[in-house]
């Protein structure tokens, strides 16, 4: 089935519960025993199986091609338990330099606590791995478009990098989603998403999704079984019927990143364009060559600074100012303000995260509306 079907199709039971065409919320936490072996089959919400779970689990398996998928409470705690299931005491893992402040946080700043060491790399030079690797590596973990700057790494190389040296090879696929890019196609063995965004595409849950190998999922759910960061059934329930409409919102999102991103290119009060649509972005024949879209994430900044900048989320009428992402709604944010405030401002300005850097997620909004309230902010904040 093409993906469009499967986002409609995949996962649904057989027969239709009581025939209802939409899956019922089973808001119940515990099931009668079927004298199960193993306690994580427990039919049990906090394990993960109950109906809304394993109809989600098998849709979006489905939707990146994958074997295996799980859903969590949060994208956070898709990373984490899936870093956590990975990588134990002694080991070591190499990151990509810039990640979501969330992630980042976490790699370099959680991770010792668990006797985890890390090295962050440049992913879109390859040759300058081999250097950071370790014995003790066990995993390279990379995002497919990065947050805030769009940067996109060397996938392929990320791959057989993993491969030959017997890596866990693991990327977080938010701002992709399964419709612009299937992570387990190219070989990763977990893609991770913050559900939250894209996925559920209606601002109004919070959830995480890993998708990949069978064997490795299996050890993730046991991991996530005992850590208790399980999505609810109602939680459940709204994203299944998120991911309905996942393609026709996708595609429209990235027609006007790309049509708003080709337009502030052209404005004189920008400086930089970051979208991975752009002729002049350092990754675009690698985005050409990998992607089916480039989403509709994009950032730029403003040549006023940060002056500028705050006078433009000001004068916004139709764009909201909100640090999320992926909603029906075009959200405008400050990442030196929201995602990425926990960096060190030298840290920052080191990844391009300048107090001038306006992130745009773009929502499913008529195009020219969205461009007049843009150029109406832009004129306001000089």
């Amino acid at each position: 089935m093409k993906i469009e079907t499967k986002l409609v199709h995949a996962g649904e039971p057989r027969p239709r519960i009581a025939g209802a065409i939409t899956l019922p919320v089973f808001q119940s936490s515990t099931y009668e025993a079927r004298e199960e072996l193993d306690y994580h089959d427990v039919r049990y919400a906090r394990l993960n199986n109950t109906p809304n779970h394993i109809a989600l689990h098998e849709k979006l398996a489905a939707l990146e091609n994958a074997e295996a998928a799980l859903v969590t409470a949060s994208g956070m705690a898709a990373i984490t338990t899936s870093v956590l299931t990975v990588l134990g005491q002694g080991d070591h893992v190499l990151a990509q330099d810039c990640l979501y402040g969330g992630t980042h946080d976490f790699f370099s700043r959680d991770l010792a606590d668990f006797g985890i060491e890390h090295d962050f790399i440049d992913a879109t030079d390859p040759e300058s791995w081999p250097a950071k690797c370790q014995p003790t590596t066990r995993a390279i973990y990379v995002e497919t478009m990065t947050n805030p700057t769009l940067q996109v790494a060397d996938l392929r190389a990320v791959v057989a990098f993993a491969r030959e040296r017997g890596l866990a090879s693991m990327i977080d696929n938010t701002f992709a989603t399964p419709i612009n890019f299937r992570p387990a196609e190219l070989g990763f063995d977990l893609s991770l998403h913050s559900g939250t965004k894209y996925l559920n595409g209606h601002s109004d849950i919070v959830a995480g999704a890993v998708i990949g190998r069978r064997p490795l999922l299996e050890r993730v759910k046991r991991r996530l079984d005992h850590l208790g960061a399980t999505l609810d059934p109602h939680a459940c329930f709204l994203l299944h019927r998120g991911l309905k409409s996942l393609a026709l919102r996708i595609r429209q999102q990235n027609d006007s990143a790309q049509r708003l991103a080709e337009r502030l290119e052209r404005h004189p009060a920008i400086d930089r364009v970051n979208y991975p649509g752009l002729a002049s972005h350092a990754g675009h024949a690698r985005a050409r060559e990998l992607f089916d879209g480039c989403g509709g994430m994009l950032s730029f900044e403003l040549a006023g600074g940060s002056r500028a900048a705050h006078g433009f989320v000001r004068a916004l009428r139709l764009a909201i100012f909100a640090p999320s992402l992926g909603g029906p709604e075009t959200l405008v944010t400050l990442p030196a303000l929201t995602s990425h405030a926990g960096l060190a401002p030298e840290a920052r300005a080191r990844l391009g995260i300048t107090d001038a850097l306006v992130r745009v997620s773009v929502g499913i909004e008529s195009f020219d509306d969205l461009a007049q309230d843009v150029e109406h902010a832009l004129e306001r904040a000089q």
